[in-house]
């Protein structure tokens, strides 16, 4: 919901809102503005694009109108009957009592309170409308605690015809009506008396009188508003809301992190542990890596050994032999090979020696010789089986004896 924020003091700005918030850029004239903020009617029409004259004779707050209104004429001066000089007697502990009247500064110091004195200038209301004012006044407030007589006596209602009339008719700090003094002034002015609200009375100009029914009643839950210390209140929770939920995502995005930061944990003990038991795998290996270079080196020194004596440079052409008859698997051609090679005179010369040195080598290379040269076995006829290797060393008769009992056996399991 859109809510009309009310600065003043007694809800002054709400009021008049109702009356005339159906004016667009509008005018104001606020007589003893005090402060742009606090207790100010006009500040929430100034929100809303109106702007007008703020006379405030107190330096510090008419300093703070110029800085915080730029749109509205500040005036630094007094308003009373004629123009001139008045002597203004402020209490600088309270805002807002400032006053041109002795007796009231006078009602201050004998409740306790500091006065301070300084002389303003003074004009008449009349003189500044003349200046200042070029079209529709749409509302005069006056609040000037006591002084309110002698602004009215400042100003020309024949000529300078405001629509509404806002005008404190209470005693500084009291109940007391005090408005008897200067009313006839407004009302034999062409102005009809709307409303008092405790502490100031409403007028409207005749021929406004239609915004008489507007100002018949006390602001309401129906005005829809709240006071900007409400508003400022509301601002300030939306603030904290706001930070303590952005606080809230950067503890969810912390978790988050925490989260990550402990599984990289979990992941760095795990890699840890792999690292090691690879670390005790290739330690593992280095080691038996070691004792095959050792090995190798050992076989590779016996090789060495083996290769550099006598026996094996003695039998190398033996091996080459070997080595022959194994690549050789064609009986012929082997036959033919080995037959060639002992009718050779240099080979002869050259292994008989060796051979006879080595009888036992001597007697497995005649063996050897003797079978590759002798004729292959002639084929079976067909029909006939052949012996088993490890039967042919048996006599004929055995071989049959052995041949019935294999057939009774098979006859018996075949029953």
């Amino acid at each position: 919901m859109n809510y009309f924020v009310s600065y003043a003091q007694n809800n002054e700005d709400v009021l008049l809102w109702r009356a005339l918030g159906h004016v667009e850029n509008g005018f104001y004239i606020d007589v003893g503005a005090n402060d742009p903020v606090e207790h100010s009617v006009t500040k929430a029409f100034y929100e809303r694009g109106w702007r007008g004259i703020s006379i405030e004779p107190l330096p510090s707050f008419h300093q703070a109108f110029l800085e915080q209104r730029p749109r509205d004429i500040n005036l630094a001066i007094a308003a009373g009957a004629s123009e001139g000089e008045l002597t203004l007697y402020d209490v600088p502990s309270v805002r807002g009592w400032a006053s041109p009247e002795a007796a009231v500064a006078d009602m201050h110091r004998a409740e306790g309170y500091d006065v301070a004195e300084l002389k303003v200038p003074v004009k008449t209301l009349a003189s500044v409308c003349e200046e200042h004012v070029g079209g529709e006044i749409h509302f005069l407030k006056i609040d000037v605690e006591g002084f309110e007589g002698e602004v009215l006596r400042g100003m020309d209602f024949r000529r300078w015809r405001p629509w509404v009339l806002v005008i404190e008719a209470t005693l500084p700090n009291s109940r007391e009506t005090n408005h008897a003094a200067w009313e006839p002034m407004v009302t034999g002015s062409g102005y009809r008396y709307a409303w008092f609200d405790g502490l100031n009375r409403y007028y409207v100009a005749e021929e406004h009188a239609e915004l008489l029914a507007k100002l018949d009643i006390q602001p309401n839950v129906f005005d829809g508003y709240i006071s900007h210390h409400l508003d400022k209140a509301w601002a300030a929770n939306h603030a904290v809301q706001e930070e303590l939920k952005h606080l809230h995502e950067l503890q969810e995005q912390l978790d988050r992190a925490n989260d990550r930061v402990e599984q990289a944990a979990r992941d760095r003990m795990h890699a840890d542990a792999r690292i090691a038991a690879l670390a005790e795998t290739v330690a593992l290996e280095q080691a038996n890596a070691e004792k095959l270079l050792a090995w190798a080196r050992s076989m590779e020194a016996n090789l060495i050994a083996v290769h550099g004596s006598t026996s094996w440079k003695i039998t190398h052409p033996l091996r080459l032999a070997g080595r022959l008859v194994h690549a050789l698997r064609r009986p012929q051609r082997l036959r033919r090979i080995v037959t060639r090679l002992t009718r050779t005179e240099a080979l002869r010369r050259l292994l008989i020696p060796i051979l006879l040195r080595f009888p036992a080598l001597n007697r497995r290379v005649a063996a050897s010789l003797a079978a590759i040269k002798q004729d292959p076995p002639a084929p079976l006829p067909e029909g006939v089986p052949a012996v088993p290797d490890e039967l042919r060393g048996l006599p004929a008769s055995v071989r049959a004896v052995l041949a019935d009992l294999q057939r009774a056996r098979s006859i018996h399991t075949g029953s």
